[in-house]
């Protein structure tokens, strides 16, 4: 037989409603033999006491519904981010608070490069802060006139490019009639390129290949060791191309006896028609492992508030800006419900504004109906304007949302003033209006589009404190343990991996995050600083010291 460990902790907060709480934790084989005390426990047979969390907290491992492997790889990059960010070594970036700070460390990579070809590729622009200013490609020209040059938004919805860029690209031309070219005085495209339709074709200039959304195999080790230091031991690649040799990448990786991680890809819905993505789909689930858990689609409906290309209803944009764009014609949209539905493939779907929200509403009830399925669990990805009405709906058409808490604090000022206006600002990410209407909830932080951090994330939910200090939209806070809740339990839910993981119970994984300090004992604004030891993961332990 097996050995059997049992851990003991200062506490175990176990997301078991029928034992909430414990002080030792059995493991074998990986999975949870059972919680409670020593002596109960010791009812197994021989099991040996490892000591080594008795000063520690344990709780179930964060369980990540919404982010994206990319993050591993685009450290290799300029980070040109506004906020202060870590990389996957623990080393503190500053933020980049202007045009010409950013322009000036491009200029620092760009000078260190020897062969003139190779691009300069930074990431995590947000010129929101910087009063809504366009970078144009007058601007990258000062890094360069010679090389190409492109720098991802903070969104991942906007690239900005050089000149050079557009000249390879075969895009510096006049003519251009398409609501992702913004174009100058001269009819030049101004170098800014909204959506995935016209930044695919010069991502590959500018260092962000076709496969921007995945991960090389350094990208995917990078990932983990976030993942680690912040107490997660399930995430989601909730957009991945998951081409032949990218999935071969993935399986090789995540099998390395020491990767710390559950990986779970969705296969992004662009490049294939609907009938032959959901045949790609269901094929690659035959391949899928514990530790890469495959088959599931992700559809992208709009783009971002912050950016200005999310699809609002009446009144649209606060600042009198167009309303954004769509990423998907409704016909295709609907093929795809019903051919998933009756494969029996997880879709989901980003909507940002709420008039993608009602399109998903509006054309899953009627795929419904001609493919019933009681358990399909359909999730709506960020959904961040949904109203009551849209939340009442979703819960009877059997969805589950994924609320983006952590806009709250990285853009909330902006959607107050310029973005959505006060009132609609209110209400975004509405998880007390959702968790009363009785739709199953996680949330997220998008990673990289906000840092990855489930503590963060669920202090964000708990205070939805802004950047700038101020609570906003007090009334859909929700408390310590439902934010908690929804980290764990909620987010494995939206996977259909709620059997598997997300609680401390007998019978489910051996995932836990190590923590320093209890997060139910805390003042709730100080949720976030909570300090993780590691994780354990299917009974493997990682300290993050030992990164």
């Amino acid at each position: 037989m097996s050995e059997t460990i049992v851990y003991n902790a200062k506490k175990i907060i176990t997301m078991n409603p029928s034992r909430p709480e414990a002080t030792h934790v059995a493991v074998r084989d990986g999975r949870i033999l059972g919680a409670g005390s020593l002596s109960e426990l010791q009812t197994w047979g021989d099991v040996r006491l490892d000591e080594r969390f008795a000063n520690k907290v344990l709780m179930p491992g964060f369980v990540e519904g919404h982010a994206h492997v990319m993050e591993g790889s685009l450290w290799s990059k300029v980070y040109c981010g506004w906020f202060d960010r870590s990389d996957p070594d623990g080393r503190l970036w500053s933020g980049a608070k202007s045009v010409d700070a950013v322009v000036e460390r491009l200029q620092v990579a760009e000078s260190a490069l020897e062969d003139p070809a190779v691009a300069v590729s930074g990431w995590q622009l947000d010129p929101i802060y910087m009063n809504n200013i366009t970078v144009t490609r007058a601007d990258l020209d000062r890094v360069s006139t010679t090389r190409p040059v492109g720098v991802l938004h903070a969104s991942g919805h906007i690239m900005n490019v050089n000149t050079k860029a557009l000249e390879l690209a075969g895009m510096l031309k006049t003519g251009h009639n398409h609501p992702g070219i913004p174009l100058g005085a001269d009819g030049l495209p101004t170098g800014e390129l909204k959506g995935p339709e016209v930044m695919t074709p010069v991502g590959p200039f500018v260092g962000f290949e076709r496969n921007l959304l995945d991960a090389d195999e350094a990208g995917l080790r990078n990932f983990a060791k976030l993942c680690v230091r912040t107490g997660t031991t399930t995430i989601t690649d909730l957009a991945s191309r998951m081409d032949e040799d990218i999935v071969d990448t993935m399986l090789r990786v995540t099998s390395e006896p020491q990767y710390p991680i559950r990986l779970i890809p969705f296969r992004f819905f662009l490049g294939l028609s609907a009938s032959e993505l959901v045949e790609a789909v269901v094929a690659m689930k035959k391949r899928a492992t514990d530790r890469l858990r495959l088959g599931q689609i992700k559809i992208v409906v709009d783009g971002s508030i912050q950016g200005f290309s999310a699809r609002l209803r009446w009144p649209g944009y606060h600042n009198g800006a167009p309303n954004g764009l769509w990423y998907i014609v409704p016909e295709h949209l609907s093929e795809l419900f019903h051919l998933a539905l009756a494969a029996g493939v997880q879709v989901h779907i980003h909507t940002n504004g709420d008039q993608a929200t009602q399109l998903v509403l509006e054309k899953l009830a009627p795929a419904l109906q001609a493919h019933p399925n009681p358990d399909h669990r359909f999730t709506l990805q960020h959904c961040q304007l949904a109203d009551a009405a849209q939340f009442r709906l979703a819960a009877k058409l059997g969805m589950c949302v994924n609320l983006f808490a952590n806009h709250h604090y990285y853009w909330g000022d902006e959607h107050y003033s310029l973005t959505v206006g006060p009132d609609r600002a209110m209400r975004m990410n509405a998880c007390r209006t959702a968790l009363d209407s009785g739709v199953p909830m996680a949330i997220h932080s998008d990673a990289p589009v906000t840092p990855l951090g489930p503590l963060f994330t669920a202090w964000a939910a708990v205070n939805r404190i802004t950047a700038s200090g101020r609570v906003q939209g007090g009334e859909e806070r929700i408390d310590v343990l439902e934010a908690l809740y929804a980290i764990t339990m909620g987010a494995a839910y939206t996977l259909h991996l709620d059997g598997e993981i997300g609680s401390i119970e007998t019978g489910k994984k051996a995932d836990f995050a190590v923590l320093e300090a209890d997060p139910t004992a805390c003042v709730p604004m100080e949720l976030k600083d909570i300090p993780v030891w590691g994780t354990v993961q299917g009974g493997r332990i990682f300290p993050a010291a030992e990164l």
